[in-house]
This record gives C-alpha cells, sequence and structure tokens, in this order.
C-alpha cells in the first residue's frame, strides 16, 4: 500500500512537470519594453524611431499570425541612471515586460543591465557604447548587438593613428561613455606608438564648446579624439568649425557619428570627416529596402541609424529564437542562450553570431563624410573607404574580462 501511494505519487509529479512544461512551451505572450532617450540628444539616434524599428520587427517576424500576443511599450530614462532603473523595475514587477532592448547613455546602459540580470529578463542593448557590457559587467541575460567602444577606437581610432596622427587630445563628455570610449582609444593610440598629450571632460550636453575647444587647440596635437556624441559631437564640430581649427592643421576624429549628426552639422563643414558605423542605410538592396519602410513611418521620413537597425535585428533574433523554443519561457538566460546557439542572419547586418560573452560579431565599416557636390540626394551622406571584419572590429574573446568566459 505504502509502495503504491509513493508511486502514485512520483506519477502524479511527473505529469505536474509534463503539464507546466507544455504550459510554457504553448506561452506565446511577449512584452517589449523600448527604452531610450525620447527627447533629449540621444533621440534623434534612438528615441522614437527605435521604437518603430522594434514595432517593425514584430511586424516583419510573422508571428501574430501564427497565434503569438506581442505588445510593445516604451519609456524615456531622460539619460539619468536612477530613472532608468526606475522604469526598469516597474516594467519588470508590474508591467510584466520580457525584454529591454535600445537604451542609449552608457551609464544608464550599465545600470539597468544590473536590473534586467536580477529579474531574469533580456536585454538586448543597441544604444550604448561602452564595451563594458560584454566585458567586465558582462551578463547572462544580455546581449549588445551594434557597437561598442573597443570597436570604434579600433577602426577609426586605428586608422588616423597609422595615417600620421600620432598625438592626441581627447575632448571627452564626462560619464561611463565617454570614459570608456577615450580608455578604449587611448590603448590603441599607445599600441600603435602614438601619444596621449592631453585632454578635458565635459559635461553632458554642453552649450557651448569654447573652452574646451581652445585647450585642444592649444595642445598642438594633431587629432583632437572626440569621445562624445549626439548633440554634443554635433555641438562640437560645429563651434570647432567656427573656430577654424580645421584650417589650423589639426584633424578633428569624430569617434562616433551617427547619420543624423551629419544632417544636423550639415556637408559643408561635416566633409572629410572619417568614421566608423557598422550599418547604412544605402549599402545594398536589402538596407535601402527596409530603410525606405522605415522612412516613410518616421515624421521626419529618415532613414534608420545604426543604433535603430541594430533595434530591429536584434528583436528579430530574439523572436527566431522564442519561436525555436516553441514559446516563451518567460526565463531570461534561457532565451539568451538561445540566441547564442543560433547564428544570427538578417538584411541589415547579414551573418554573424552572438559569443559566450554577449557580444554580437558583425562587420564593421570606415566612412568619409562626402562633399555636397558628391551627395545626390538628402541622405546620401557616406562614401565606403573600407570594411574591418567582425572577427577583427570587436574584442577578442581572449581579451574579455567577461566572468561568464570561465564557467
Amino acid at each position: 500500500m505504502k509502495t503504491r501511494s509513493i508511486a502514485s505519487l512520483l506519477l502524479t509529479t511527473a505529469l505536474s512537470f509534463a503539464v507546466a512544461g507544455a504550459a510554457s512551451a504553448q506561452d506565446k505572450t511577449v512584452k517589449i519594453g523600448a527604452l531610450s532617450d525620447q527627447s533629449g540628444l540621444y533621440a534623434d539616434l534612438g528615441g522614437p524611431g527605435s521604437t518603430l524599428a522594434a514595432q517593425m520587427a514584430v511586424e516583419d517576424s510573422g508571428l501574430a499570425g501564427k497565434g503569438w500576443k506581442i505588445d510593445i511599450i516604451s519609456g524615456d530614462h531622460q539619460n539619468k541612471p536612477d530613472i532608468g532603473t526606475a522604469i526598469a523595475r516597474q516594467w519588470f514587477d508590474v508591467d510584466k515586460v520580457d525584454i529591454i532592448v535600445d537604451v542609449p547613455n552608457s551609464g544608464v546602459a550599465l545600470a539597468v543591465n544590473n536590473v534586467v540580470k536580477e529579474k531574469n529578463g533580456v536585454y538586448i542593448n543597441s544604444g550604448a557604447a561602452t564595451s563594458d557590457l560584454t566585458n567586465a559587467q558582462c551578463s547572462p541575460n544580455t546581449v549588445h548587438w551594434t557597437y561598442d567602444t573597443y570597436m570604434l577606437a579600433h577602426t577609426t581610432g586605428q586608422a588616423l593613428v597609422k595615417a600620421g596622427g600620432d598625438t592626441w587630445f581627447f575632448l571627452t563628455a564626462d560619464y561611463a561613455f565617454g570614459a570608456a570610449l577615450e580608455r578604449d582609444t587611448t590603448a590603441v593610440v599607445t599600441a600603435n606608438g602614438g601619444k596621449v598629450i592631453g585632454g578635458v571632460k565635459h559635461p553632458l550636453n554642453t552649450p557651448d564648446f569654447s573652452s574646451f575647444l581652445l585647450q585642444a587647440q592649444a595642445s598642438k596635437a594633431k587629432i583632437i579624439g572626440l569621445a562624445n556624441a549626439g548633440g554634443d559631437t554635433t555641438n562640437t564640430i560645429k563651434q570647432a568649425s567656427e573656430f577654424g581649427i580645421g584650417k589650423g592643421g589639426q584633424k578633428l576624429a569624430a569617434l562616433l557619428l551617427f547619420l543624423t549628426d551629419v544632417k544636423a552639422i550639415g556637408l559643408e563643414t561635416a566633409q572629410g570627416l572619417n568614421f566608423t558605423e557598422t550599418f547604412y542605410w544605402d549599402m545594398n538592396d536589402q538596407t535601402r529596402a527596409f530603410s525606405k519602410r522605415f522612412a516613410e513611418k518616421m515624421k521626419n521620413n529618415a532613414p534608420p541609424t545604426m543604433v535603430q537597425a541594430g533595434v530591429y535585428a536584434g528583436v528579430r533574433h530574439y523572436l527566431k529564437a522564442l519561436e525555436a523554443l516553441g514559446g516563451n519561457p518567460h526565463d531570461g538566460i534561457k532565451v539568451v542562450e538561445k540566441m547564442k546557439s543560433m547564428p544570427t542572419d538578417d538584411d541589415l547586418f547579414g551573418k554573424g553570431e552572438i559569443q559566450p560573452n554577449g557580444r554580437t560579431i558583425h562587420n564593421a565599416y570606415l566612412f568619409e563624410v562626402k562633399k555636397p557636390s558628391e551627395s545626390k540626394g538628402p541622405w546620401d551622406f557616406y562614401k565606403l573607404v573600407g570594411t574591418v571584419p567582425g572577427d577583427q572590429a570587436f574584442t577578442p574573446l581572449s581579451e574579455s574580462k567577461c566572468a561568464l568566459l570561465k564557467k
């Protein structure tokens, strides 16, 4: 009798686990949170366009026609880590969000990274640059999709040093992103025989760069490295032009430049700038077709930036992983493991992979801003200078400080 009772209990338990597993596999509800700077200096490169990119990824996945219910909500972190983490906690605890995407601003991104790990969600960062997301602060819940400071340093930075720009002065945004970009670029400059002779930090979203530019000009450095982004970069370049810095023989290194930045600066001032991106709307027929659909939905008819393209590609890959799992397990680590096990392949970035540390690997492209006479349309800004294969553009696993690699 006792044996029969134990056997009955074991059978009941086994059936319970089977039912629970089946229920998980059949759960086809997903909630995506697009967390960005919706109104500040990074709104043009991410913001509403990143939310749109996520929506297009859901539509293009075709999962709605297969019984899936996928919702998207958006939030504005205002470039403040405390606001970003408060929104993330609200989303996980109350709104039952499964995944957070975008998150430009490295300070906010690193803070949200910790919340996502704590809540066992999924985090696909496309907007922030800090390479720490896949190094010292890597997480089993995080995928860093589009670019990072290591890539920027080892493409744009290295190319400028090898072209003779062997003395540098940094003009750096005073927060996590600027510090990471200056750190990674300094390592490249010194490794290639160059020297950093000075630098100055500026507050985020600074309207007046005159005092910082005067210090850079006085340094006599061949290269003035701009370790900033968005509105800070456009203001720096515009004001540097007013000071005649380029005419004095010094060269600006726009270490991070976006399509929307070039639009804001204008080709007359931006022409000749060298920089690196992993996506450009006019690369091939596939990128042009997507960008046309995207621009038609944007209020300003702008094609996507690489950040917005990264949101689209990241969400597409995430949804492919959920479909391969047969449903949403609402288990961030399990989903990210599945994402890593599948090759990445989309029309915007091509074929690639997600490394064990969460770094997505794809090609990077060296561009130069066209002269006004070379541009044939309102967004025809770039000419391709060179291609850097993904395995050369990003941190080699042998150099990564990610603790996940030690397991």
